[in-house]
This record gives C-alpha cells, structure tokens and sequence, in this order.
C-alpha cells in the first residue's frame, strides 16, 4: 500500500516509482531526480521527495510491502498452477519437453543453469509439432555454474542477475525470440542456444572440472595454467560473414563441395533451409589459440563474449584467437568480465551466418587433438585429450553450423 491506499507499487529500470492513487491517475517519482532519501522500519518503506511544479514542496510517501504471511498465501495459490518436476539424470528435460501435453502449460521454466534450458529446447525441436511447441516461452532461473542466457536476458534489461529478478522476468509475461543454431555432422545433430567452443576457452570449461573442489577459483586457476603452457590447434574455419565483414579472411569457392547436407529426420525440426551455394564462404586457417562461437552476449555470469551479439538477428558472433602472446593473453582474458577482449589486435571478431570446423591436432603434438564444447556440453573429445575414452556425441572431425533467425521464444524482462 502507499499512504495506506492499496495499489500495486512498480519499479522501472530507469528509477521511476510508479503507483495509482485514489483517483483515475497514476503518480509517480523520479529515483535519480526527486527521491532525497529513504529509510525502512519492519516493512514500511518510507520515501523523502521534493515534489511540485513550480515550486517543490518536502512529502514523505510511506510503502508498505506485502507481509510474510500475505506472502505466504500468494505462493499457496500460486502452487495450484504450477507444476514442478525435479530431474533425475542427464536429458531427463529433453525427454519431458519432447512429450510434455503444452497445452497445459503458458511457459516452462529452466531453474538450472544453462544445461536444462538446452536439453528442453532440443526436446522441443524433437517433436512433430515442433514449430507450434517453439510458441511456448521458455524462462530460467540461475542456479548453476554458467547462467549465460539468463545473465544476457537480464542484462538487456538493465537487472542483476539474480533468481528474484529471473522470476519476475516470467511473471511479467513480456517475450522475445531467440536464434537457434543446428550443428550437425553425418546424421548427429545438436541444437545449441548459446555457444560453440575450441581450444582455449573449451579446454578451460571441460578440463577444469578436475578441479571441482576449489570451487569458482578453478576457471581462473585453470585458465593461467592453460596460458602458461600454451596450446596452439592446426584446422581451419569457413564461414559466411554478415554484411560488412565480407573481406575478412580468403576466399573460399571449395568448401561449399564437400558439404554434407543436412539428412532428413523421421520427426521433428529438420534444420534452416538454405541454398549453401549462393553464400560468399570466406576462410581462416590456423593454428588457433581459440574459436568462440556466440548466439547471445554472455557466455556465463562473468563472461561478457561477444558484447555484440543479439537475441535475433539471425548470425551467430564469431571470436578468434591466432598467434597472441602469453602476457597479452592473460591481459586479453582479464578482460571477458567487460566484453574489451575483443578490442584486441589478437582478435578476430566478426557476425556469420553459417560456419564449418575443420579442427586439427595440436601444434607439435599431433598425436593430440582437442575438445569441441557448445552450451557447456562436449560435443567431442579427440584423441589424447581429457577423458577422451568418454564417448561423446560427435567425432572429433568437420562440423557444420547454420544458425536460423527467431526459431525459439524466451520469457524476457521487457
């Protein structure tokens, strides 16, 4: 309530407080401009402004939150709609979205990191109402390692990445499409949300998980480790680059020959439909430090990847490292948390539509090759590497990447 008169009481990302008053219209004040102090006492609220026209006059608003107990029986009618599964094994979510009865449902929300909100997307992408199941909103709250979709979704918005801000995102009901990306290499195919990485950055995230019990430091222990005994990939990237990246790399007429099509599938989504012979492929050849491939901003909390990348302008964000020395690497890495890395003279940053891996072994070491990660699973684990008797989904061999624009839809907080 404010001043005693219930109404509902919002708070926008630019700092407006807004409420309705006895009457038909709405007041509001201005955080940055009017507000001159707050206090609280139990859950009252109490708000100091100068408020007027012409000449301001000193008035305290008082805003009394909802109690506990009012809290209480909110969440208990709450219960009523909502339904909760808990999962019990790696692509239990893929199997429950793949037959989940939608029409039940206004959205499904992913109380994970990034893991659960991929295997339902591939659920859904699995089944013969695909393009109808894609309608359905798909929301996430953080509680995991990762967090890079929701940290983008909130982070557009202006609001820390927080569960209590997640919710809310769901609850105001607000939508906006998301590019899906299809990899596919002979009949496997994956569908990724948020990235694909090799080298570097893959070897990080897989192989720092011997590294568990340090905690969050393991990312960064691990990365400095990884930089000091440096690792360079022999392979290639074709690509198709956005408008106004057309001259980046060579020429490239030969790749489009040894492409693999797409094989149908018995259900379910069967991949962009494009022409890869009208494309202008460009090429860049190793070694590689590292390839990053990006659909959305962060690529975890702290990681800002590809701060030019969008929710839906059909290209995915291509960040490549080749030759770059080791101090300017670990100054270049410091600076993931702000997205400057890709400032660098070391770095290739560019916006594709459709990409090929040719990934190769190691450089003196080609009795070893490496890991190919997307959305924080490996897709393949080459020889030598770590736990490479795992079997894995993919080879470790040429994979193609087409990204399609809006596919999925994502609960967002405006």
């Amino acid at each position: 309530s404010v001043n005693g008169f219930k109404t509902l009481l919002t708070l926008s990302t630019d700092g407006i407080l807004q409420w309705s008053d006895r009457g038909p219209h709405k007041r509001c004040l201005c955080l940055e401009k009017e507000v001159t102090g707050f206090s609280s006492s139990d859950n009252l609220i109490i708000v100091k402004a100068l408020v007027g026209r012409q000449s301001l006059v000193r008035k305290r608003f008082v805003f009394e939150a909802l109690s506990h107990e009012s809290l209480r029986n909110l969440c208990d009618k709450i219960q009523g709609y909502i339904d909760s599964l808990e999962t019990k094994y790696q692509l239990h979510a893929k199997e429950v979205s793949r037959s989940l009865d939608l029409t039940k449902y206004d959205g499904i929300i992913c109380v994970s990191g990034d893991g659960i909100l991929v295997e339902v997307v591939n659920g859904l992408l699995e089944r013969e109402d695909w393009a109808a199941a894609l309608k359905t909103p798909l929301g996430v709250v953080p509680a995991g390692t990762g967090n890079g979709m929701i940290k983008s979704l909130l982070d557009s918005a202006g609001e820390p990445c927080t569960p209590a801000h997640a919710v809310l995102a769901a609850i105001r009901g607000h939508k906006r499409s998301l590019d899906v990306a299809t990899i596919w290499q002979g009949e496997t195919v994956f569908f990724s949300v948020l990235m694909l990485a090799w080298g570097l950055i893959s070897d990080i995230d897989i192989e720092s998980e011997k590294y568990r019990w340090m905690g969050s430091a393991r990312i960064d222990f691990y990365a400095l480790k990884r930089i000091l005994r440096l690792r360079k990939y022999n392979g290639s990237i074709h690509f198709v680059p956005a408008p106004g990246f057309e001259d980046v790399g060579e020429a490239d007429g030969s790749c489009v020959d040894s492409m693999e099509p797409l094989k149908p599938r018995q259900r379910g989504y069967q991949g962009p439909r494009v022409n890869f012979k009208s494309f202008n492929w460009r090429k860049l050849d190793g070694p590689f430090v590292s390839v990053w491939l990006h659909n959305v901003p962060w690529g975890a909390e702290h990681t800002m990847a590809a701060p030019d990348a969008k929710f839906e302008d059909g290209y995915l964000d291509l960040i490549v490292m080749r030759q770059c020395p080791k101090l300017a690497l670990i100054s270049l890495m410091s600076k993931l948390n702000n997205g400057d890395h890709v400032k660098s003279p070391y770095v290739v940053y560019i916006k594709v539509k459709a990409v090929i891996l040719e990934p190769g072994t190691r450089t003196g070491e080609s009795e070893k090759e490496g890991i190919i990660d997307s959305d924080g699973e490996v897709l393949a684990r080459g020889k030598g590497t770590y736990k490479s008797n795992l079997k894995s989904l993919m080879v470790y061999d040429k994979l193609q990447v087409v990204v399609d624009q809006g596919l999925a839809t994502l609960f967002t907080p405006v």
